[in-house]
């Protein structure tokens, strides 16, 4: 039976299954063709208080930004949901995944970089390594070892400006399906003096180049653009949509974070349920290797955690996509004057829709 794993990428994902790996006593090696871990692309993440609580990973050292709340703006309608305490924190995700690779290196892991893994190098290393893919939503684990696909995807651009927004606890999102089809735009305050703006398109829709163009002649991107100092910017790809499974027993390989689609379809957010699956993961591999177990458990495990959440995550989301413009100012109208703004801002869940579902007919506002 083989002892040891190898990790392919060393994003948040294969990182935090490093450091749980070797705090279990598994030989581990990550590999990633990158020189430094999330290198050059600088990118920062919103993440739930409550969610990074369960990865049991020492983030604060990356932290740019505590957030309350978000401003939604549908047309002609804006809808303001705001907490009265923090619910989210700004990560600086190069910042996180330095922090995470110093700490598997520490617990003894070895990381590659500069490592390139295509599928010879996967069939030599699987010879005597359990197979871990966290390489991200075009997974050549995934394609090498024949995975289901993954088939949908949202094409992001998004830019760092040094600039300082009005209100910096709270995040601004723009739905203008001329502009952003298929997602939306956003203002994210990384810091007190940095603003992030950006968009998601759907795949089918083309170059997100192209829309975050149009979308930086909105009024408040324009203003950003203009007074602020670019300071850098970038695309990426992100999965909508988990594959029908993410192991295969019989060749002892395993998909965790966006390379098993473990992704919320509704913000684009992986880490909250792609670290649970990181972790999940590491923990079946330490009870294969000592016992026998099936690396599938994995799988069953994070679905029953997991999987209600990300399919109501899509169900709103292939809603959201199904509206026109008019239908969806109908929506937030109706948001309004239902005065569900001050529900979310008491009792909404980033990551679990169920919870804010429970929530809302256990209070009776359904009546």
């Amino acid at each position: 039976m083989k002892n040891s794993v190898a990790i392919v990428g060393a994003g948040t994902a294969g990182l935090i299954a490093a450091n749980r790996l070797r705090k279990l006593g598994v030989e581990t090696t990550v590999y990633d063709q990158k020189p430094r871990p999330g290198f050059p692309v600088r990118a920062s993440g919103i993440l739930s208080i409550n969610g990074l609580g369960t990865l049991g990973v020492d983030y604060k050292k990356a932290m740019t930004n505590t957030l309350n709340g978000a401003k939604l703006h549908i047309g002609k309608e804006t809808i303001e949901i705001r907490a009265k305490k923090p619910i989210a924190y700004v990560l600086e995700r190069f910042e996180l995944n330095q922090l995470l690779q110093e700490a598997s290196e520490l617990a003894g892991a070895e990381v590659k970089v500069g490592a390139q893994v295509d599928g010879k190098t996967l069939d030599r290393l699987s010879e005597k390594n359990i197979i871990v893919g966290a390489d991200g939503a075009v997974s050549t684990v995934a394609r090498h070892f024949k995975f289901p696909p993954i088939e949908k995807h949202i094409l992001t651009f998004r830019a760092e400006y040094d600039y300082s927004v009005e209100d910096s606890g709270m995040v601004e999102l723009f739905f203008d399906k001329d502009v952003t089809p298929g997602f939306f735009g956003w203002i994210s305050p990384n810091s007190k003096d940095i603003a992030e703006i950006g968009i998601g398109i759907d795949s089918a829709f083309g170059n997100s180049r192209a829309s975050f163009e149009k979308f930086k002649k909105i009024p408040a991107i324009k203003q950003i653009v203009e007074n602020g100092k670019l300071i850098t910017d970038g695309a990426s790809i992100i999965p909508v949509g988990m594959r029908e499974h993410f192991v295969k027993d019989n060749e002892e390989v395993l998909l965790v974070g966006d390379a098993a689609g473990q992704v919320k379809p509704t913000t684009g957010g992986g880490i909250i349920f792609g670290g649970n699956g990181a972790v999940y993961a590491a923990n079946a591999i330490h009870r294969h290797i000592e016992g026998g177990a099936k690396l599938s458990e994995y799988e069953r495990i994070w679905r029953k955690e997991f999987q209600k959440e990300v399919r109501l995550h899509s169900f709103f989301y292939d809603l959201y996509s199904s509206m026109d413009k008019k239908k969806l100012e109908q929506v937030a109208r109706m948001i309004k004057l239902m005065r569900l703004e001050s529900f979310l801002g008491k009792y909404g869940d980033m990551d679990r829709p169920s919870l804010v579902i429970k929530r809302f007919f256990l209070r009776g506002l359904a009546k």
